[in-house]
């Protein structure tokens, strides 16, 4: 397939990443920076208050505003920055995707967003077995790039789809497999780097030879330059320092605290070489800025198998994570009782928790890699032969297997050996950071000792030191997460909106400090230092190491300011926090919608984590959310982006009111409603609700436009078009029409608005002779309901839908009183009037409902409008009713297995099926696909967004190229899809892809169905 994106006017940006859009929002902070970066760089300059908002948080507990924020193109423009700041004496701080937990990422400096621009694969070097990049790539694209080399990146964070390279360096990343691969330190060859005054380096490999007869150089010149004194710096350190370093170092593969000394001496004493590049490694920052790095490769594992060993509490199942070791696993992940009961009661992990033995209180997951699937199979099978010795194994295990004398602890296990079967354990695994970030009351699980990490051999006594702890404080955390090297994820239940919240957060800090030195660990085996552990770095190293770390940081940056206060500086842990005693909140407004959540209306303005979820979709096509951020890769176009808008607007933190023109325009507009976030956000952020009550509290203060009206009313303005039908047609088509339309009421002029037929969908049916299956002969009887669209503009869906229904021998009619859902004045935040259109519709269906009758449509968003949206704009059993037994046309046929009654006879077509947004986020979107699938299709399902129309959102002129751009990446994967046809359910989508290749709309899938009978 081929596709033309239609041509926009000659004022406006073509259609792709970013179209149409450049954010500046709000008062500009200290104009003269502005012009003065601007001056001396490409790249982007912006201190306006909005987006210092939107850096003033990670995904930490803490908040502080930046300078100003910097998007550079090129090492160039980072090194003017930083020569220009260092001039100014103002702190810089360098930041890739905001994912930090530990508050590294914030700060009140100049802020270099580095995943704007800077993200480039450089290349890559078969020899070596090495690729370069700059920071902002994430690590999930630079794998993509590694891929068909059978290469990769080794270590795995979490959100390798959100983190940067830059990132990983800066906290020496790693992942759930660092029993095999190690922190990143171990994969860094050489960065490009520019330091503290400006200067532009490599910083690599050096003979430690030629490092101490540079720095014996540097003590005899007179005035020895920045890179000169760091070299000196580290050559006293390791002709004076080695042997404290090795004597208080933490024995662990996972230990990120402090800098990365141990590295520095280890690399000194078996090679003879030191490599300053990894020097950087878990500097946050705070050394040098990293602008292009060499990394070294590994092998993708050819096979892997999983064993799933189950526990009757966490302490157990801490017993045996060091005899569990001893099989040479490649991961060890433990899931406690807290996270399994919450993933029980969430339906997309109830399923899978089900598949558990009854009584599993926690699990390990473990996992082998192996040379073929029958190695890896077999390593997984020694393990259980070795711990549960009357476990009947899927799998017989090799001969060798180790074989400890351990006691057994674990009580069942489960066996992966397929994919699909492993795919589903490692999201069981996964589902309890999401979970966990769902909490809308004031208490949360903060991460604040969350990465703590201690031999393993000393797991079961920690964590039974940390209960009674937490006990002790009267608040509980879960345990997940790193078992095998020891480090567990801890979040504890607090409250930081209140003092005596802070001062357990500082007590929890203090005595969980104590626990781990007095283990042997560290107090951060993962997540780095930044505001929230570097205060504890001296009790963890002693004062001697605090000042070698000090000294070390001087040599580096002399004026501190390289993101200063982390690592060895003076961060205090209770300060600039997102939430404290003098946070206060205020809508502005009375909240109209129904909250179902602690708080509340504020307990979902308030519960964004800053994780970055919503940010990882630009490169990848998974999930809904956020269409406009994959198109503009714009911070404030994220959901993270304006719920800490919303947020800031609401706590005084930003000067505008959410419902001043400028918060408006500035942060809601390029909100397109798809709901994406609803079940792709991993705390749940509904932004799509959000949106519709601030808009609905704006239109109270301001009124309503007279393309809103119309929008909102769209059937009866159909109704007139089709009244004066096919002349209402042909005027549409008169040139200059269309710039009228823009002219008058904002509707872009090159689009095409929906036709209109004389004969009405209700027409049609009035003209049968009745119902092709009666009541009384039928199972089933629906009231099949004639939105405006289908009734005025496309009768053919209606019929297809009718046709189908009854092939299926289901019994239908079509109400008269039930016609416009309330979508269209919803989508415009008209909530009394979407209200008022649900009540009228709720009492004329839920009689019938209890009669009987089923309620199907086969516009997607009326569906949602009546399974969800109507149980946030009315309460009580009818509307619960109309909801539970509202449906989607193919939904319906697939929940009820309805097409098992029909003979199809499909045409030999492939299909590329885009669903409609709204269904995803409902979990819905997959009904469809099977009954295209059994009536004989072959059916590609798109990993679809948002098509970018959003019902009026791409008929609005001021929106038409970012309509478009969303399209261009919906049209990128038709390109890349097998199949021959375009079908979408959605109205809108079909709308939109009519604007892919020379077939017009595409059918909607009840059409397609309609003609396979």
């Amino acid at each position: 397939m081929s596709h033309d994106v239609p041509s926009t006017p000659n004022d406006e940006p073509a259609a792709g990443p970013g179209a149409g859009y450049d954010h500046q929002g709000g008062t500009v902070e200290r104009p003269d920076l502005v012009d003065d970066l601007a001056d001396r760089i490409e790249g982007e300059v912006r201190f306006d208050t909005y987006t210092r908002q939107l850096y003033a948080t990670d995904a930490s507990a803490y908040e502080q505003l930046p300078i100003g924020i910097v998007a550079p193109v090129s090492t160039d423009d980072v090194a003017a920055v930083m020569s220009y700041c260092a001039a100014e004496g103002l702190p810089v701080l360098p930041r890739g995707g905001g994912t930090s937990l530990a508050g590294q990422a914030v700060n009140e400096a100049v802020v270099l967003d580095f995943k704007r621009h800077m993200d480039g694969f450089v290349g890559f070097d078969p020899d070596a077995e090495t690729a370069r990049a700059q920071p902002g790539i994430t690590i999930a694209r630079l794998n993509d790039r590694l891929a068909d080399r059978g290469l990769k990146f080794a270590p795995d964070p979490a959100w390798g789809d959100k983190s940067v390279l830059g990132g990983a360096i800066g906290n020496n990343t790693t992942g759930a497999h660092s029993l095999k691969y190690g922190k990143t330190d171990a994969y860094i060859e050489e960065c490009e780097a520019v330091l503290a005054d400006g200067t532009v380096t490599t910083l690599g490999w050096v003979d430690v030879d030629d490092l101490h007869a540079r720095a014996a150089a540097a003590a005899e010149a007179s005035d020895p330059d920045l890179e000169d004194r760091i070299y000196a710096e580290v050559s006293r350190i390791l002709r004076e320092e080695a042997d404290e370093i090795a004597a208080r170092y933490p024995d662990l593969k996972r230990n990120v605290s402090g800098y990365n000394l141990d590295h520095l001496v280890e690399n000194a004493r078996e090679h003879g070489a030191v490599n300053f590049g990894r020097l950087l490694a878990g500097s946050e920052g705070t050394l040098a800025i990293v602008t292009e790095a060499e990394v070294s490769l590994e092998p993708i594992p050819a096979a892997t198998a999983i064993a799933m060993l189950t526990y009757d509490g966490v302490l157990p199942a801490m017993r045996d994570v060091a005899s569990i070791l001893e099989h040479d696993p490649s991961a060890v992940e433990v899931m406690d009782d807290v996270l399994l009961d919450l993933a029980r009661d969430n339906p997309e992990f109830s399923d899978l928790v089900g598949t558990l033995p009854e009584g599993t209180d926690s699990t390990l997951l473990v996992e082998f890699y192996g040379d073929s699937a029958a190695d890896a199979s077999r390593k997984a099978a020694g393990l259980l032969a070795d711990r549960l010795p009357d476990y009947d194994a899927e799998v017989d295990p090799a001969d060798d297997h180790p074989v400890t004398d351990a006691d057994v602890h674990a009580v069942d296990a489960l066996e992966a050996y397929d994919p699909d079967r492993q795919a589903k354990f490692w999201k069981m695994r996964k589902s309890g950071l999401p979970i966990l970030l769902s909490r809308t009351g004031d208490e949360k699980h903060w991460p604040f000792v969350e990465d703590t990490a201690v031999p393993p051999e000393h797991l079961p006594e920690y964590v039974a030191d940390l209960q009674e702890l937490f006990d002790a404080h009267d608040t509980f955390a879960a345990y997940y997460a790193h078992a095998g090297p020891g480090v567990l994820h801890i979040r504890p239940l607090l409250n930081l909106k209140e003092s005596s919240g802070i001062e357990t957060m500082e007590a929890i800090s203090e005595s969980v400090t104590d626990l781990v030195v007095e283990y042997g660990g560290s107090v951060s085996g993962e997540h780095g230092d930044g505001k929230a552990r570097t205060k504890y770095n001296r009790k963890l190293y002693g004062d001697g190491l605090w000042e070698t770390f000090r000294g070390l940081k001087r040599a580096f940056d002399p004026e501190w300011l390289l993101n200063p206060g982390t690592v060895c500086g003076d961060a205090d842990p209770t300060e600039d926090l997102r939430f404290d005693p003098d946070y206060a909140f205020d809508a502005g407004f009375t909240p109209v919608l129904e909250w179902d959540n602690d708080k509340g209306f504020q307990g979902m303005v308030e519960l964004c984590h800053g994780c970055a979820g919503c940010t990882g979709h630009q490169e990848t096509t998974g999930g809904v959310m956020c269409p406009t951020y994959r198109a503009s890769q714009e911070e404030i176009t994220s959901t993270r982006g304006r719920a800490n808008a919303l947020r800031g607007a609401m706590s005084g933190d930003l000067p505008d009111d959410p419902t001043d023109e400028s918060f408006v325009s500035e942060v809601m507009d390029l909100c397109i409603g798809c709901k994406g976030c609803r079940n792709d956000c991993p705390s749940g952020v509904d932004m799509a609700k959000l949106k519709a009550e601030v808009g609905h509290a704006y239109h109270q203060e301001e009124g309503l436009s007279i393309r809103d009206r119309l929008f909102a009313n769209v059937e009866t303005v159909l109704a007139v078009g089709s009244a004066f039908a096919p002349v209402s047609n042909w005027a549409m088509s008169l040139p200059g029409s269309g710039w009228l339309a823009e002219r008058t009421v904002g509707i872009a002029a090159d689009r095409d608005l929906p036709s209109f037929h004389r004969r009405t969908f209700r027409d049609r049916v009035e003209a049968r002779d009745g119902p092709a299956v009666s009541e009384a002969e039928a199972d089933r009887k629906v009231l099949l309901l004639a939105d405006p669209y289908t009734n005025y503009s496309h009768p053919a869906v209606g019929e297809a839908a009718l046709d189908v229904l009854e092939a299926a021998g289901v019994h239908v009619r079509v109400p008269d009183d039930v016609t416009d859902s309330g979508r269209p004045a919803f989508s415009k935040s008209m909530l009394d009037h979407a209200r008022s259109t649900a009540a009228d519709n709720v009492a004329a269906l839920a009689p019938r409902v209890r009669d009987g009758w089923d309620v199907v449509t086969v516009e997607p968003s009326d569906a949602v409008m009546y399974q969800l949206d109507y149980l946030d704009l009315l309460s009580g059993p009818d509307a619960e009713a109309v909801a539970d037994n509202a449906y989607g046309i193919c939904e319906y046929l697939d929940v009820y297995d309805l097409d098992a009654h029909i003979d199809f006879d499909a045409p030999d077509r492939s299909l590329a099926y885009h669903g409609h947004c709204h269904q995803k986020a409902t979990r819905k979107d997959h009904h469809a696909v099977g009954v295209l699938r059994r009536a004989g299709y072959d059916v590609d399902p798109l990993d679809s967004g948002c098509c970018g129309m959003a019902g009026s959102f791409g008929y609005e002129a001021e929106h038409r190229s970012m309509s478009r751009a969303i399209a261009s990446i919906l049209f990128e994967q038709l390109d890349d899809s097998p199949a021959t046809q375009p079908v979408a359910p959605g109205a809108s989508c079909r709308s939109q892809l009519d604007g892919y290749g020379d077939d017009g709309e595409p059918p909607h899938p009840i059409e397609v169905l309609a003609a396979a009978l």
